[in-house]
């Protein structure tokens, strides 16, 4: 048998906990491998990835534009030698400290406010000082009411969204006010100088709100996404534990019912007919037993562990929680101990990626051959909590044993990038052969 897959999205069938070797569901395992890591972090490594990206981008707008700011400012001072120039420098060298610093707010506090009143005070006060001086001082130029909108642009993603338009809007118009009230109000005109440097650091300020708030769109749509996929998986397991109490239910439920049945009658015969009643609790006693029966022969099914149906399962299991899977299955081992064997491995190897990685494409392949079966699971996006030489978990440790019991090998490897874990599994063929 010769089968290819490519992961398509399709709904989750099987549990996704830890499991013992015997097939029994071992919940809240530890882990040390390089796989696993403590449950609640497992997924935040690609989220907290991507607000580092979104928070670094927003930063280095901030610093790039502060810069411009900066190196104006320092020509103006080289030029002038005036007190107040330098008094400039200073202070659009602590509001830009104060607005890097705020970025971080971004990701917690928006919507909810300025998480403390003193740091509205650090982001306003030196912002409106240089805004202040450059009133007497023409050379700034608009130089100096950028500054302010920059910081209204910091302030206004942590406000609330009713509030959010009007601290822009204010601090566009304040921006703009600036020019006019030198000019008209107070007769100093900017100066050519000023105007020829000014225009990257206008573009820069037109650009910075929609910067801005385009990489928190993106970041809520991560979050979301993220939300999303660990509620599917959790959907995934209560349908599973769901369906499993159907069916012990079905077979219980009727069973019962026919046993109270027969009990009760037995009861009000056993005074008129005591033959009768004899009869009625000999049946009670098989059904009581044909019941235990079909029961231990339910959970032996949803423990039985069948290759083709592990593999099967694990293609559907990761492509429905967003893994591209290419399932490459040769032949299957003639002998069931090994078939058992491999399934097991098979179904902790996909456990372990689903709740301790965040794998965008997993690899399986099964091939064999006369002397030997081989099977290697290999995914992407593989934990950094964990070294590659941690004593490995008890899920793998059992794994181990059942391998080398039956004279094969379990072998784990992380390549140089530290970013892809292979799962290697090799059982020998064996001489005597199990239907």
């Amino acid at each position: 048998m010769s089968l290819l897959y490519a992961g398509e999205h399709v709904r989750l069938n099987r549990p996704c906990a830890d499991h013992e070797p015997g097939g029994v569901v071992r919940p809240g395992a530890a882990s040390a491998s390089p796989w696993e890591k403590p449950h609640g972090r497992e997924q935040a490594r690609g989220v907290r990835t991507t607000w580092n990206y979104t928070l670094a981008s927003i930063v280095f707008f901030y610093v790039v534009f502060n810069a411009i700011l900066v190196l104006n400012n320092l020509a103006n001072l080289a030029e002038s030698r005036s007190p107040l120039d330098a008094l400039v420098v200073v202070l659009t060298i602590v509001a830009a400290a104060a607005q890097i610093r705020g970025c971080w707010f971004l990701r917690t506090g928006r919507g909810e406010g300025i998480p403390h009143k003193w740091w509205l005070f650090a982001l306003l006060a030196p912002a409106a000082a240089v805004w202040a001086i450059g009133l007497f001082r023409p050379e700034v130029g608009f130089l100096a009411a950028l500054p302010l909108w920059m910081s209204a642009c910091a302030i206004a993603p942590l406000v609330p969204r009713r509030q959010l338009w009007t601290v822009l809007v204010v601090g566009l118009v304040i921006a703009i006010a600036h020019p006019v009230i030198t000019t008209v109000a107070l007769g100093n005109p900017v100066s050519p100088a000023a105007l020829n440097n000014a225009w990257v650091a206008i573009v820069y300020g037109l650009l910075l709100p929609i910067m801005i708030f385009s990489g928190l769109w993106w970041w809520d749509i991560v979050v979301t996404l993220d939300r999303h996929r660990s509620s599917a998986a959790e959907l995934a397991v209560a349908e599973e534990r769901l369906r499993f109490a159907s069916d012990l239910h079905d077979i219980q439920g009727h069973h019962l019912q026919v046993i109270a049945l027969k009990s009760e009658l037995a009861e009000r015969m056993l005074a008129i007919d005591p033959e009768a009643a004899r009869e009625h609790i000999h049946e009670t006693r098989l059904i009581a037993r044909r019941a235990l029966e079909e029961t231990r022969s339910l959970v032996a099914g949803y423990r039985e562990v069948e290759l083709d149906n592990e593999l099967e399962n694990a293609r559907e299991v990761l492509s429905a929680a967003g893994a591209q899977c290419e399932l490459v299955v040769g032949n299957m081992p003639p002998d069931a101990e090994t078939r058992r064997a491999l399934g097991l491995a098979v179904r902790e190897a996909t456990t372990n990626i689903l709740r301790h990685s965040e794998a965008t494409h997993v690899s399986i392949r099964l091939h064999t051959s006369d002397t030997e079966s081989m099977l290697t699971i290999s995914n992407n996006a593989v934990s950094t909590s964990a070294p590659a030489g941690d004593a490995p978990s008890s899920g793998l440790a059992g794994l181990r044993t059942r391998v080398s019991a039956l004279g094969g090998e379990l072998a784990t490897d992380v390549d140089a990038s530290g970013d892809r874990f292979e799962l290697r599994v090799r059982i020998p063929a064996r001489t005597r052969v199990t239907a």
